[in-house]
């Protein structure tokens, strides 16, 4: 039987996935972030994370990031048919091991606990350069900005220390030097 060349086949040893960060600029009305997270659960890819805020008023832009992991086949059709949403400006696709380009998460990490706890809490995230947003005798909220898999290694890190609850925004993108990376 020969094999399927569909996109949405799972991966073969020579098909290997990828994580991909698409960037997509779209008009800021509403109805538009329905579209393109439609347009992914409905042909069943995966959204590993999404972050969506206004970048332009004058224009009425919005940016959305999207993560999601997928043969290069997949990859490319998820490429056209966000291309062909109404909405849709300009859609910039990057691999996440891409050098050119500044991929961050930022988290906030609430730990419950006595100060020694906290202190070591804080200092486990000094090489994120931690800020402490809220501090009482026996919690303390930390943000830390970092990329996704040194997030995840310090959820798993400060559990033990009274890590109780954690909130992610996902992946966000920029290129490096002067590299224009916009509408």
């Amino acid at each position: 039987m020969p094999k399927s060349k569909s996109a949405y086949s799972i991966p073969t040893k020579k098909q290997k996935s990828d994580t991909h960060i698409f960037v997509i600029w779209v008009d800021n009305e509403a109805g538009v972030l329905a579209r393109v997270v439609g347009l992914f659960s409905g042909r069943g890819y995966n959204i590993e994370s999404l972050a969506v805020a206004e970048v332009d008023a004058i224009k009425n832009i919005s940016r959305i990031t999207i993560v999601t992991t997928g043969t290069p086949q997949v990859i490319d059709q998820i490429k056209l048919q966000l291309k062909k949403l109404v909405p849709v400006h300009k859609v910039a696709d990057f691999k996440r091991e891409d050098k050119d380009v500044i991929f961050k998460e930022m988290a906030l990490f609430k730990i419950v606990g006595n100060q020694r706890k906290m202190d070591k809490c804080i200092n486990a995230c000094k090489k994120f350069n931690p800020v402490i947003l809220d501090q009482t005798k026996k919690s303390t909220v930390i943000q830390v900005t970092a990329l996704r898999r040194e997030i995840d290694k310090m959820n798993i890190k400060l559990k033990p220390l009274g890590l109780i609850s954690t909130s992610r925004t996902g992946a966000v993108a920029m290129t490096r030097g002067a590299k224009i990376f916009n509408l």
